[in-house]
């Protein structure tokens, strides 16, 4: 089985120098200062480029976020107070689905939720990149699973941890709107579970496993379809239509194996239906493919028609009605059900979770002194809602993250489930 994925735009983000040091009476406190602007200018540098390996973005990430939870949290022991630097600095950010006009917040968690997006985008970013090889090692496809894992993983924990520390609920259509949450989470978990499905098919597991597991991801990409739903059209709906098609796609395989399960069981009067079906729903995602190359949208833009994971689908669904077809007029002679035959529901092992996330500790550097350091009398009195209003005016939008290109070889992959992922 070979894969191909679709993906959104990276987030953008203008500069923060961190101007704290102007409130701050001793040096460790002007050395945070500095530190975290040379801390976040590292992630954001090496976000746009999917070739890095993890080794290098996940201690940036690490850093950085290690010295914003100061900004976030009272240095001191058991104490569960916002920090006093709060909503101190300002932070703009675009989302990934809503153009080049940031949000402006003057909030540091709003700033560690929308890092944490844009790193889980990475990850995804990064799977396709490694799948994308033209030989993919069992090693590879272990490195996409667990990536695709972790973006789940950062995306579940600022949602379920931070997002509801907002002031202001999400705006709509933005990442951290529970809509787009919910069809990113899904997604990421999907696609590391067609890896596991491609496993499977390659190591020869049963029918009744590779079945129930394709049909627990075509539900995953439908509920990630149906939470985008709502929101315009002209921006999601070029999204909604890969969610769609592959939602199709492993309904196609979970009636395909269905099939050659029940053919196993010698009912091959239903494992003719489940065939027919897996027919069926090959020829909606065969549409939805064409919808999908049609609609102009942010993300990838691609034929997913001519890519390997879908052309090698018809030819295994004829060959197996055909041989149940045959099987049936010359041995078992049994009658062909109106409908199709329910599919297994959960499968028995191989599902995948989002790898679970945590903030790393507080960094060495911010002690209680050095928190007490910081004098916001100073000269940070203003009223930040006006301030922010007022310089949104001016500045406007931000532009697009110029993304570093990755390779994608275009030759079919020569294993037995054609596994590339995309």
């Amino acid at each position: 089985m070979s894969h191909w994925f679709h993906r959104n735009p990276l987030k953008a983000t203008s500069e923060v120098k961190f101007d704290l040091k102007m409130v701050a009476s001793d040096s460790q406190a002007i050395k945070i200062c500095s530190d975290l602007r040379q801390a976040r200018k590292r992630v954001l540098e090496l976000l746009p480029d999917a070739n890095h390996e993890i080794s290098v973005v996940e201690p940036a990430l690490t850093l950085y976020l290690s010295l914003l939870r100061g900004l976030i949290e009272v240095p001191e022991e058991e104490s569960s107070d916002s920090s006093k630097l709060r909503h101190a600095l300002r932070f703009r950010w675009t989302q990934s689905m809503l153009g080049n006009t940031p949000e402006s917040h003057f909030d540091a968690v709003y700033d560690l939720v929308s890092v944490l997006q844009n790193t889980a985008f990475w990850y995804m970013k990064h799977a396709s990149k490694i799948a994308g090889q033209e030989e993919v090692s069992m090693e590879d496809a272990k490195l996409v699973h667990r990536s695709l894992r972790r973006g789940a993983g950062l995306l579940k924990y600022a949602q379920d941890e931070w997002v509801p520390r907002f002031l202001e609920s999400p705006s709509p259509g933005s990442d951290s709107d529970p809509r787009v949450h919910t069809a990113y989470l899904n997604q990421a978990t999907a696609e590391a579970q067609e890896v596991t499905i491609a496993r499977a098919i390659e190591l020869n597991h049963s029918a009744a496993l590779i079945s129930a597991l394709a049909n627990q991801t075509s539900k995953m990409f439908t509920t990630a379809a149906d939470a985008i739903t709502s929101l315009d059209d002209k921006k999601f709906g070029h999204w909604t239509h890969y969610l769609r098609l592959k939602a199709a796609f492993y309904a196609t395989y979970a009636y395909n194996y269905a099939g050659q399960n029940l053919l196993n069981q010698d009912k091959c009067g239903e494992a003719i239906r489940a065939l027919q079906e897996a027919k069926k729903k090959y020829e909606e995602a065969g549409q939805l493919c064409k919808d999908y190359a049609h609609t102009r949208g942010p993300g990838t833009q691609a034929k997913p028609e001519k890519h390997q994971f879908f052309r090698r689908l018809a030819p295994i669904i004829t060959r197996t009605l055909e041989k149940c077809e045959r099987e049936n007029g010359m041995i078992y002679h049994q009658k062909v059900p109106y409908d199709p035959p329910e599919l297994e529901l959960k499968a028995t092992y191989g599902l995948v979770a989002p790898d679970d996330y945590t903030l790393p500790p507080l960094a060495p550097l911010w002690s209680p002194v050095t928190y007490a350091a910081f004098d916001l009398t100073k000269n940070l009195a203003d009223d930040p809602s006006a301030k922010s209003k007022a310089s949104e005016k001016v500045e406007g939008d931000l532009p697009p993250v110029k993304e570093a290109e990755i390779h994608q070889t275009s030759k079919d992959h020569k294993n037995n489930s054609g596994c590339s992922l995309m």
